[in-house]
């Protein structure tokens, strides 16, 4: 009977990625995916180290897994991703139950180092330059895995693109750099050819990432970024209806990538453009190298240029010395800019960042409880009135499957990227991947519900 493996996934879409990575080499290797860890017989934490409660979390799912490897003998366990690269051998002295330690740029090495540990015992390898290049569809180089060609997607239809890893800017509150280094793109031929053959195996939407893709391709043309003509290229592969990115960088926004999202239908009309705080003078501190005046403009222009444009962003509340003064300034500029959902976030201090090192102007936790409440309402507010407008429209719903919390309720998502709920015509209801109109019937913060548009419908909604 083959060995079976289970992969927890902390963190953003790169790291779930980088799952799908490590669960397509394990499967080339011979494991069988295990419906839950306490059925596996290898273990995988694929970890996040962006906030502090991400390190928490970890090592407090290590803490209750001693347990169950009492009773589970023979299980291996291994830790990778962002916090491996940061702990680094901390890990295993923390936890030594972990088998296997292995950090963001050696993923391919996930089967080679499960088995150096079943043979010889624990092994931690963290490299702080990648092995080789990226490989997340068929090798690029001569002796690459093949077995990274084979991701192993959690839905048929959407797939995870890496256009670029790592990020050379400098923000102060960031640890993205020090664990996933500089930029490195990859060549855009190559990409191309991986949506092409996501395509042909049935992939209609397809969601590049990047820490900065608006810098994509900087590094392979001498500083000119490519990102608006991956863009057009990307969207033009027969096949894809939907393309989406994550995450951009104000101070990178291009007017040609605006002008290639307009123009290109495939691009979907959503715009993630994180603020982190609508304070200049902490904006400097934050060392992200735009004003707030600056970062509204652009946000106008792109709403101008691009119809029905969605817009979403990531707020810090308590940066180190954020005063009353400038948490005013961040709630003006939320309000202004009406966002449709936002990320809040309390700060966390990271080791080896700039802002950690500012204890002197740590703001205190209960101002810090107090102010992001206050964005709370500032934020559901702007998006309570952008959902209700879209009461009575019908939508293109892309779908994703039963609701989590109603099985006879469906759920999908809008070229905005907006969740739906509608109830389907039948007992089986539309199938996951399929492309389905919606009347919009009623709205949410955070959802959309509606009904499915039937032939009935579509006379009572015009669209007979």
């Amino acid at each position: 009977m083959s060995r079976t493996f289970h992969i927890r996934t902390f963190g953003c879409q790169m790291n779930e990625h980088d799952s799908e990575r490590i669960a397509g080499l394990l499967v080339a290797d011979g494991l069988e995916p295990a419906a839950s860890a306490e059925s596996a017989d290898v273990i995988v934490f694929n970890t996040c180290c962006i906030r502090e409660n991400a390190d928490n979390k970890l090592y407090g799912e290590l803490g209750r897994l001693k347990s169950h490897l009492e009773s589970r003998p023979g299980t291996t366990v291994a830790v990778a991703g962002c916090l491996a690269q940061k702990d680094r051998e901390l890990i295993r002295q923390r936890a030594p139950h972990v088998d296997v330690v292995f950090g963001t740029h050696n993923l391919e090495r996930a089967p080679a180092l499960l088995r150096v540990a079943e043979r010889s015992g624990p092994v931690v390898e963290i490299l702080d330059v990648p092995a080789q290049p990226r490989t997340d569809g068929p090798p690029e180089t001569p002796g690459a895995p093949a077995a990274a060609a084979q991701s192993q997607r959690s839905a048929p239809h959407s797939a995870w693109v890496t256009v670029q890893v790592g990020c050379d800017n400098s923000c102060a509150f960031c640890i993205v750099p020090s664990v996933r280094g500089k930029e490195v793109s990859r060549p855009f031929d190559r990409l191309v050819a991986e949506v092409t053959a996501l395509a042909q195996t049935g992939v209609s939407e397809v969601t590049l990432l990047g820490q900065n893709v608006n810098s994509y391709g900087r590094d392979l043309t001498h500083r000119r970024p490519l990102f608006a003509e991956l863009l057009r290229a990307v969207g033009s592969v027969d096949g894809i209806r939907r393309v989406r990115y994550t995450s951009p960088h104000p101070k990178d926004l291009r007017p040609e990538t605006m002008a290639a999202m307009a123009e290109t239908p495939a691009v979907c009309e959503h715009l993630h453009l994180p603020l982190q705080s609508g304070s200049n003078r902490v904006l400097v501190a934050m060392r992200r190298g735009y004003t707030a005046e600056r970062y509204l403009a652009r946000l106008a222009a792109a709403r101008a240029l691009i119809p029905d444009l969605a817009v979403t962003t990531d707020i810090i509340v308590g940066f180190p010395g954020e005063t009353e003064d400038d948490f005013a300034d961040t709630l003006s500029v939320t309000a202004e800019a009406a966002y449709d959902s936002a990320y809040t976030f309390i700060f966390s201090p990271r080791p080896g960042t700039r802002a950690a090192e500012m204890t002197d102007r740590f703001v205190d936790p209960d101002v810090i409880a107090e102010r992001f409440e206050r964005l709370r309402v500032v934020v559901e507010r702007s998006a309570l009135a952008r959902h209700r407008a879209r009461v009575g429209r019908v939508e293109e719903v892309l779908v994703e499957g039963p609701s989590k919390r109603d099985p006879a309720v469906r759920t999908g998502r809008t070229r905005q990227n907006k969740l739906v709920h509608f109830v389907p015509d039948t007992d089986g209801g539309p199938p996951v991947g399929a492309y389905v109109k919606v009347v919009v019937t009623g709205a949410a913060p955070h959802h959309l519900t509606g009904e499915l548009v039937t032939e009935r419908l579509r006379v009572a909604v015009g669209h007979a």
